[in-house]
């Protein structure tokens, strides 16, 4: 029996997330824009109105995309839009004290067009707050897009049309032989965002019982290892391992 063939694409492996939209025009007009760039894959967390995908508003904006726009998933967690992605960009014109490294547009699409077993997504916040703190410390990158210093407001939609030109751009040439514009790579299996999430879990309570976490205090410390691991783009058997010295301590703590 022959294995089924996995698709590789980048254009089959990268997720658009948008989280809390306020306008419902500005969902139809990212789904406009990643079609336009060969994308299809939209999920909103909780947006702020009934009837996201069927309002006037989105279908308008939609122009064309209502098949993506028909197609995208409601869900009321960052956890079940991230269900099944290995690798997550906060995309977010304000830089965080505690924030993962931070990236360039072309440099994420190099990236994630080159490693075929990345299932990634992008992550787009609400139009006037943002992403929260917490979304973006959960992800493995910041992308930040390169614009005026002196006017750099860029609608949802541009936001998502900057990112997917570059991915589409990366994807092309990867699959036209091109080498990829990035020469980062893993070595194992990526680490899910839910392993990764985990593993944190875990190592918080294994800190909180050498006395080293203060838990009624616990200051700026897990977000400074979770922006000390996030560079690391953890594997699969790494996560296992910190897991595993976790388990250790606690066993011999208990």
């Amino acid at each position: 029996m022959n294995t089924p063939e996995i698709n590789t694409s980048v254009f089959k492996r990268l997720r658009f997330v948008l989280v809390e939209t306020s306008r419902a025009g500005n969902i139809g007009a990212v789904a406009r824009a990643i079609k336009t760039m060969g994308f299809g894959d939209l999920v909103l967390v909780n947006p702020r109105f009934p009837d996201a995908l069927q309002d006037p508003e989105a279908v308008a904006f939609a122009s064309g995309a209502q098949d993506v726009l028909a197609g995208a998933r409601i869900v009321g967690s960052i956890g079940q839009a991230l269900e099944g992605c290995n690798f997550a960009a906060a995309v977010s014109a304000r830089l965080r004290e505690f924030s993962p490294p931070v990236w360039t547009p072309r440099a994420f699409a190099g990236h994630v067009a080159g490693q075929g077993e990345l299932s990634a997504a992008l992550i787009f916040g609400n139009e006037r707050f943002g992403l929260p703190n917490q979304i973006v410390e959960q992800c493995n990158v910041l992308i930040n897009i390169p614009a005026n210093p002196d006017y750099s407001s860029l609608n949802l939609a541009q936001a998502a049309q900057v990112l997917a030109y570059e991915c589409r751009v990366a994807g092309m040439a990867n699959e036209n032989g091109e080498a990829a514009p990035s020469a980062i790579g893993f070595h194992g299996d990526a680490a899910s965002l839910e392993q990764i999430e985990g593993m944190y879990a875990h190592l918080e309570q294994a800190l909180v019982a050498i006395d080293f976490l203060d838990a009624g205090n616990p200051k700026k410390l897990m977000p400074r290892l979770k922006r000390l691991f996030s560079r690391t783009q953890l594997e699969t058997e790494e996560v296992n391992i910190l897991r595993g010295i976790a388990r250790h301590i606690l066993k011999a703590r208990a």
